[in-house]
């Protein structure tokens, strides 16, 4: 096992919150391979880089010697777990959950390794459970604690209806933990309830309690809502090579920083280094450009990853050409012509004075570098690609 402080400093990463810290340590003292769960509805058939927030921390408790435990919520999934929301979240069938939960298996060996990883199911032990069996751990919780869940408490307050089988939500993922033995439990912020029913009930069942540790809810590609499919700002760990770099691409320079801390496997010094480069004056595209081979790597492989930041540069830095480009060429008077005339002659731009608007926006290039003069003569003889906006091509020569 690693030194304790060793573990600590890696485990603390990117963890919004640990309860208890010092109880985390003493477990850790004992020098034994802890049980680690973390529970996964499969509410949707894929997993985004929202939900890998969550299963990087296993691999780590992994790296560190521990048992990691990746549970299945195929009961569970079955209820609906309303986290965050203010009304009550549809159950699946059971057909729905196995099809997904069989998809969740297949992509979570992505980044877990599966001769250190134990894949369970909570049906197995709830539906042996029974109804009397349910009767009796309904039993160990109050209708007031289950109003301190700040989704619960907020419905009842505004007199929204809240479902009797929602309050067996976050009863059966504690009781998930009695079940597993668990030593630490891990989820994101919007589970702390839920996470701490399962500390209570191992109580009541004469078990040691678990430590809980909560994560950051990834914001999605928007910048401020955390990702989710149904707000179509996720990036899909099956994503196309191409498309994923894309879209790690137009994530904000600021909400990089966020994605290395909670995304990469690189060490923290590594990413302060990066940090004070982009302060230096390095250009934060290119420390994006890092981070995204980084996710390709992990979730295709090296060779995708090269190829999508070819494509991804061909297409947008040296602005690929279309296959139906205009070849035009333009004949001139004198030594040259004015770049604002020569766009709106070759159809470019409507007028001269658009040109110089385009040319003030930014939004003129010739060859894919941008015009910042606008009194730049074109002289007779030259050939090049001009480009205003995102769309319009034409391959000039000047006579």
């Amino acid at each position: 096992m690693e030194h304790i402080a060793d573990q600590l400093r890696e485990l603390e990463r990117g963890t919004e919150e640990i309860l208890v810290k010092q109880e985390l340590i003493e477990k850790l003292k004992k020098n034994q391979p802890l049980r680690i769960k973390a529970g996964f509805d499969p509410t949707a058939p894929d997993l985004h880089f929202g939900h890998t927030v969550l299963i990087n921390k296993l691999r780590q408790f992994q790296e560190f010697g521990h048992h990691v435990i990746f549970l299945i919520g195929d009961f569970t999934g079955m209820i609906g777990d309303p986290s965050g929301k203010s009304a009550t979240r549809p159950p699946l069938t059971r057909e729905q959950v196995l099809q997904n939960a069989e998809t969740y298996k297949e992509q979570v060996f992505k980044i877990l390794d599966p001769e250190r990883t134990e894949v369970a199911f909570n049906s197995t032990w709830m539906s042996g459970l029974g109804t009397a069996g349910l009767i009796q751990l309904a039993a160990k919780h109050t209708v007031a604690r289950m109003l301190e869940r700040d989704d619960f408490n907020k419905r009842y307050k505004s007199n929204q209806p809240i479902a009797i089988h929602e309050f067996l939500y976050p009863l059966v993922q504690g009781y998930d933990s009695v079940a597993l033995k668990a030593d630490v439990e891990l989820g994101g912020t919007d589970q702390t309830f839920n996470l701490l029913v399962g500390r209570e009930l191992q109580k009541q069942y004469g078990q040691e309690s678990q430590v809980v540790m909560t994560v950051p809810l990834l914001e999605g590609l928007d910048g401020v809502n955390k990702m989710s499919k149904s707000l179509g700002n996720y990036i899909g760990i099956t994503d196309k090579p191409d498309d994923m770099f894309g879209k790690i691409m137009s994530v904000s320079d600021e909400l990089m920083w966020r994605y290395f801390d909670l995304l990469s496997f690189r060490k923290l010094s590594d990413i302060q280094d990066l940090k004070k480069e982009v302060a230096a004056g390095k250009n934060p595209r290119d420390v994006k450009f890092s981070l995204a081979e980084e996710l390709i790597t992990r979730f295709h492989s090296p060779a995708a990853a090269v190829a999508a930041r070819e494509s991804f540069i061909a297409r947008f830095q040296k602005g690929a050409l279309p296959e139906d480009l205009q070849e035009i060429e333009v004949v001139v008077e004198g030594e040259g012509i004015k770049i604002a005339s020569l766009l709106k002659q070759v159809g470019l731009c409507s007028s001269t004075s658009d040109a110089l608007r385009m040319i003030e926006q930014d939004a003129v290039k010739i060859d894919s570098e941008r015009v910042e003069d606008k009194n730049l003569l074109i002289t007779k003889g030259f050939v090049g690609v001009f480009q205003v906006g995102k769309r319009k091509f034409a391959r000039v020569t000047v006579k």
